[in-house]
């Protein structure tokens, strides 16, 4: 028997992927709608279900629009969203209608439609169709170029970094806010540069309209640029008849006023997010932008999901008990669907080797009891919290993944390979040039930069390379080489384009890498990834949007079993869960972090992020506490520890839903050796050889 795929919803996700009212056209009708999606409600689940709802009823999924947090998600939601309507079709038997077009065409992460739109409308802003995105990387160089060039890296003063100046930089941008303010109330310690980075991220602004080449906040500050003009805001909402927008809290200031430009009235949007899972404002994302949506789309319905089908209802209690306190949040308490399960526990540990022993402990303990050590996490606030940890984990050989580490798409080798491709495909990228340049064997920085001048002067014709003059002459035959390739690859179509850089690179490759095995592994997944894509634009494009994690995630190899423990920071858990979850550092000056003290906005944040931490556990939820500290600055004054304090977040209502104990490792209770005893040691060692 075929069932009915709507009937597994509970009421509440029913009312909202249901939600408006059916046109005499067949279309679907609604005003604004917020899902308020508690942690562990199903918040995919009844957002792919609304999707599915809207092309069940006659709405083309060409015209709607579905804008996600990450490529995967996009992924996840198109493809679930496309089994239902299957599924639905198949039991109403509309076999009359098992033609009808599911697959959503407009769909991605928030930057990856903002570069699709930019291109649709380049004309309108000036730019070429061919502009490159720049990553992280390649926009911190540029920034570092101008720096330099401006002559600031040699301040006597402390000057930031290029990578701060881009933190800055994209902060300002994304808060829409003035550079005054991302100083004061973000980096205090560089307000008195203020006009030297103004006049720095001039320069930066028109280096990259020089090379038409975008980073990462162009792609929504651009498209904010056109829906200011309400003619072009109206062409691209006709584009639309339903919005859905997944992690709303997520979204900063620039996001939110992108959504509010195209939809006004809100007539046909949807978003989704949970208020108290919103954790990144040092992304500049805003939680206003939920709290306040009721009020900026007057009329707007808001739902809420409340039944959690992902932790026992002791853990939530504790969860619920936390953010019952938080100043502003919308009022939901969650309930179990898994019933009561075991009470979270606060477990008070001497210092951070205590910590250590006592955590690897109970992940043996747990393994022992059937839960794999993959379903079980410890997290932690900052990476250098894990530093004793791990060392633990090495003695006893408990293999582990940390999240945080080096990115595939950051390892020079894949950087290399990708910045050939990148430059073939906008020659006025000289970022890209510059490295691409220099990876040939005897070519220097005046070199290349040279070659990039050149290559403007002579209408960006890589023909023009092999003609320039001043190439040392023990490199001839590898100059010719490169500027074969990259006449080649701006002539050719795009399949095999990678194949031919690969092959070229492979010789530099061994030259320059000691161990060039591994590297040629990861080259080797690059050329399979590619074959997704059907052309060289959108493989640059996604990958610098949303880069594939790779090897380098994982601090320690997994054992023949492939079982290993999972270590993560708390924002990088989000979204994630397993059985067991430990929270490492459960005090004063971590939770909540001691830069947000005095700042209510910044300790309501750190209240989210320690919910998110709970919430992240199915059965068990363990916090544990060091007593001491151990501080290596203070070792000069003679004490190398300080005392931690129990978390402020730890109010008698919380700690009511959590069970208290202490732990100390079985060397500390051994009992003490009388310090008066004595061995004779000099008479007997002499005694040997008299």
């Amino acid at each position: 028997m075929i069932m009915d795929p709507f009937a597994k919803l509970n009421s509440a996700q029913r009312q909202a992927a249901t939600f408006g009212a059916a046109r005499r056209d067949g279309g679907w009708d609604s005003s604004p709608l917020l899902i308020i999606a508690g942690a562990g409600t199903g918040k995919t689940t009844t957002l792919a279900h609304r999707v599915a709802h809207l092309c069940l009823n006659n709405v083309s999924p060409e015209e709607i629009l579905l804008l996600t947090f990450t490529r995967l998600a996009a992924r996840e939601m198109v493809q679930r969203s496309q089994q239902m309507v299957a599924a639905a079709l198949q039991f109403k038997n509309s076999a009359s209608r098992t033609g009808m077009p599911t697959k959503i065409d407009w769909v991605g992460t928030f930057h990856a439609v903002g570069a699709r739109l930019i291109r649709q409308y380049h004309e309108t802003l000036g730019l070429e169709e061919s502009f490159s995105v720049l990553d992280r990387g390649d926009s911190a160089g540029i920034m570092d170029f101008e720096r330099q060039a401006l002559g600031f890296h040699k301040s006597k003063d402390r000057f930031p970094q290029k990578a701060t100046c881009l933190d800055i930089y994209s902060r300002t941008v994304n808060a829409q806010c003035t550079l005054e303010a991302t100083l004061k109330e973000s980096f205090p310690h560089f307000a008195d540069w203020h006009d030297e980075l103004k006049t720095l991220f001039a320069a930066y602004v028109e280096r990259k309209l020089k090379q038409q080449t975008l980073d990462y906040d162009d792609l929504l500050l651009y498209w904010f640029y056109l829906v200011e003009d309400p003619r072009i805001a109206a062409d691209i909402s006709r584009r639309f008849e339903h919005i859905l927008v997944d992690e709303y809290q997520d979204t900063n200031r620039l996001q939110a006023e992108v959504i509010r430009r195209i939809r006004p009235d809100g007539s046909g949007l949807t978003v989704v997010g949970d208020d108290a899972q919103s954790i990144y404002s040092f992304r500049a994302a805003d939680v206003e932008n939920i709290l306040d949506f009721p009020d900026q789309f007057p009329g707007a319905e808001v739902i809420t999901l409340d039944d959690n089908y992902r932790s026992t209802q002791e853990i939530l209690d504790c969860a619920n008990t936390l953010m019952s306190q938080a100043q502003r949040a919308f009022d939901k308490g969650l309930i179990a669907a898994r019933g009561k399960g075991h009470r979270p526990i606060l477990i008070t540990v001497e210092d951070e080797q205590e910590e250590a022993l006592y955590l690897c402990d109970q992940i043996l303990e747990r393994r022992e009891q059937g839960v794999r050590l993959w379903h079980q996490a410890v997290l932690f606030r900052n990476s250098r919290h894990t530093m004793r940890l791990e060392v633990e984990l090495g003695k006893r050989n408990i293999p582990y993944v940390k999240y945080g580490g080096l990115k595939y798409m950051e390892s020079a080798h894949v950087k290399d390979v990708m910045s050939v491709l990148s430059w073939a495909d906008n020659p006025r990228n000289d970022v890209a040039g510059f490295r691409v340049l220099q990876i040939v064997d005897g070519i220097g920085p005046a070199t290349a930069r040279r070659a990039c001048d050149h290559l403007g002067a002579n209408n960006l014709d890589f023909a023009s390379l092999a003609s320039l003059g001043g190439v040392p002459s023990g490199t001839q035959a590898h100059w010719a080489m490169i500027a074969d390739l990259m006449q080649s690859l701006s002539a050719s179509s795009w399949p095999g384009q990678l194949e031919q850089i690969v092959t070229w690179y492979q010789p530099h490759l061994e030259r320059i890498y000691d161990h060039a095995f591994p590297r040629e592994g990861d080259l080797e997944q690059l050329l399979q990834l590619s074959n997704d894509y059907s052309s060289r634009r959108s493989f640059l494009t996604e990958l610098a949007l949303d880069p594939p994690s790779g090897s380098g995630d994982l601090a320690g190899p997994p054992h023949i079993d492939e079982d290993y423990l999972v270590l993560s920071t708390v924002h990088s858990a989000k979204g994630q869960e397993w059985d067991t979850v430990y929270v490492q550092h459960f005090s004063d000056g971590t939770f909540p972090n001691e830069f947000a003290a005095g700042d209510n906005k910044k300790l309501e944040e750190e209240r989210r992020l320690a919910y998110v931490a709970m919430t992240r556990a199915k059965n068990r939820l363990v916090l544990v506490n060091p007593f001491k500290y151990f501080i290596p600055e203070q070792a000069k004054y003679g004490d190398k520890h300080v005392y931690g304090t129990k978390s402020r977040f730890l109010t008698d209502p919380v700690l009511a839903t959590i069970d208290q104990t202490h732990w100390t490792s079985r060397s500390h209770n051994e009992t003490r050796w009388d310090p008066t005893v004595r061995v004779d040691l000099k008479n007997r060692a002499r005694a040997m050889w008299t």
